[in-house]
This record gives structure tokens, C-alpha cells and sequence, in this order.
């Protein structure tokens, strides 16, 4: 089962992302913020990020270029799970490091698309 680690500071939000994803057939664990992301990734390495890029602590640009930068996290990919929603945070959020992007409120239809392509569907495993 693959394994998501999803990166949300608002607690009705990452239960809510949470439990979709679950249903969906992922494993799902959480962080509040950058820091603790990162923190994570290192211990449980999960097969993809969903990273908020507004997060106190060390923000989701922040995070994302460590993990990045790390040989042993740099393949994990992560998406950028954001209510920034202009060209530009798009543009910023690529150049941090992030595979793709996503505006808030999440469409999970097309979140699901975007994570069924990094890692398959696991309902069908």
C-alpha cells in the first residue's frame, strides 16, 4: 500500500484530506508543519508528499527544497497542495522543488488522477 504523507497545518483540513485519502485506499500520515515534515519523511519514508505551502515553522518552499536537495529524500515526489492560486505560486512552487501542484479547496477527483499517476491505483493491487 503506498504510503502519503500529507503536510497541513489546518486540522479540519489534513482530517478531512486524511480520511479521502484513506478511503481511497493509501496509507496517510501527517504533519502540521514543515519542520515535523521533514522530521518525518527521514523516519517513514513515504512513496509521495502532499505538502501545504503556507505552514509555521519552516514553510512548504522551505521543506521542499530540503527535501530536495537530500540524496535520500530527492526522489520522493511532492505536490504542492496550496490556496496560493496565481501563475506565479504555481512557478514558485516548481522552482522549490515540487513534481505538481494543486489549488485548495482540493478537487479530489483531480488530486486522485494526479496521485494514481505517481503511484498507481490502490484499489487495484
Amino acid at each position: 500500500m503506498a504510503q502519503i504523507l500529507l503536510v497541513e497545518d489546518d486540522p479540519m483540513n489534513r482530517d478531512l484530506i486524511a480520511r479521502y485519502l484513506q478511503w481511497e485506499g493509501y496509507q496517510v500520515s501527517t504533519a502540521a508543519d514543515g519542520a515535523e515534515a521533514i522530521a518525518s519523511v527521514k523516519t517513514q519514508r513515504p512513496d509521495l508528499i502532499l505538502m501545504d505551502m503556507k505552514l509555521p515553522i519552516i514553510d512548504g518552499w522551505q521543506a521542499t527544497r530540503q527535501l530536495k536537495s537530500s540524496e535520500e529524500t530527492r526522489m520522493i515526489p511532492i505536490i504542492a497542495l496550496t490556496a496560493y492560486a496565481l501563475t506565479e505560486d504555481r512557478t514558485q512552487a516548481m522552482e522549490a522543488g515540487c513534481d505538481s501542484y494543486e489549488t485548495k479547496p482540493v478537487d479530489f477527483t483531480r488530486l486522485l488522477v494526479k496521485l494514481r499517476e505517481f503511484l498507481g491505483n490502490p484499489k487495484k493491487r
